[in-house]
């Protein structure tokens, strides 16, 4: 990305060691019992291909799990490479944002500064969520020489000290409770194998949406002013106003920013939904416990933790995610209990045949739209 006057709109080094500094401890575990963690992960990993493979009769075309390489990490190694990947799908917005601001009065002096400060700011983001995610497949990863190449930047990621923490937290069976978490992830990695497009309709559909971002940095600051202080309790707690219930995302975002946001949360919703389907349907033969674990996971995400904790989903839209996953997996499971798992899969044909944010909360309709008159 290239600079104004030698500054980034993002210090993204501030960022990573602003986060690995703030980030909390994982859990007590000695030497042998985290080199045991690590491998039983890759293990379950592996063995999780087989099971959503043979469960979602989804087959990767041309391409094999050591081309999406697994990654154990910890939570540092988690942030240092979501900063990766946030560089390499912001970088389109940010060089027009300093393009802007590089051609103010005064823009090289604001960049130096607001890089650092913004860098601060992602970095304390970053520390947050760092701490609480178990694992992802890291779809828009950039080249680097930890992945062979031609893989696409795609990535499975599996947060070992997360999933310690949680697995003590629930009091379940640790084993189980790690072949479960990767068969969510490796569903993701295999939803982004089977459908070649997918990847780049995401990508697509992202640089669409910040292409349509208002460029004035001092509009975006504004904007995120507006937000922080309507989270910081303006109003009554549940007097919301216009902006009360509304998250970060919601509030930064123009009229055609709402059009493709609309179409992203449906697609989300899918694969989110799609991928806990999936973990309960191959859970029972594999997992023991699927049943506990499920029942006390579900409890936790409605849980949450503390008022700050509560306050910071709101703002980045977190409390959105848990929906995603609920309505998702409705959709998903509505659909494959009235035209089979075949029938279902017809939604990978093409961007056409995803379901819009509608059809989500009406899987009525998507199996009329796709395959009522596709058959007709």
């Amino acid at each position: 990305m290239t600079s104004i006057g030698g500054a980034e709109m993002v210090d993204w080094n501030l960022a990573v060691a602003t986060a690995t500094r703030l980030v909390r401890p994982g859990p007590d575990v000695s030497r042998d019992e985290a080199r045991a963690v690590v491998a039983e992960l890759r293990r379950h990993a592996k063995a999780s291909e087989e099971h959503v493979r043979g469960f979602t009769r989804m087959i990767p075309e041309g391409h094999e799990p050591q081309d999406t390489p697994v990654l154990v990490v910890d939570r540092a190694g988690w942030i240092r490479a979501n900063v990766a990947g946030f560089r390499e799908v912001l970088r389109p917005l940010l060089d027009k944002m300093q393009e802007r601001r590089g051609s103010a009065p005064g823009g090289a002096v604001l960049g130096a500064v607001g890089g650092k400060v913004t860098g601060v700011e992602v970095g304390m983001l970053l520390s947050f969520l760092a701490s609480r995610v178990l694992g992802q497949y890291e779809t828009f990863a950039p080249p680097s020489r930890e992945l062979p190449a031609g893989t696409g930047g795609g990535r499975l990621l599996l947060v070992a000290p997360n999933i310690v923490h949680v697995e003590r937290e629930l009091e379940v069976d640790p084993h189980d409770f790690r072949l479960w978490v990767c068969l969510h992830e490796e569903t993701h990695r295999t939803q982004f194998t089977a459908v070649p497009w997918l990847r780049d309709h995401m990508e697509g559909e992202i640089q669409s949406f910040l292409g349509e971002t208002e460029v004035d940095p001092m509009t975006v600051l504004e904007r995120l002013r507006e937000a922080a202080q309507s989270l910081a309790g303006g109003r009554p707690e549940g007097e919301a106003g216009e902006d009360g219930g509304r998250s970060l995302v919601e509030i930064v975002q123009t009229p055609a920013q709402r059009e493709i946001l609309g179409r992203l949360t449906a697609v989300m919703s899918l694969l989110e939904g799609h991928a806990d389907f999936v973990m309960d349907g191959v859970g029972p033969e594999v997992v023991p416990s699927v049943a506990e674990i499920r029942e006390k996971f579900q409890q936790r995400r409605a849980r949450g933790a503390g008022r700050l904790d509560l306050a910071l989903r709101k703002l980045l839209g977190l409390d959105a995610k848990l929906r995603q996953y609920r309505d998702g997996e409705r959709f998903v499971r509505a659909v494959v209990d009235e035209v089979g798992m075949d029938g279902f899969n017809r939604v990978w044909t093409s961007p056409n045949t995803l379901p819009t944010k509608a059809e989500i909360a009406k899987p009525a309709d998507w199996v009329a739209r796709v395959h009522r008159r596709a058959d007709s």
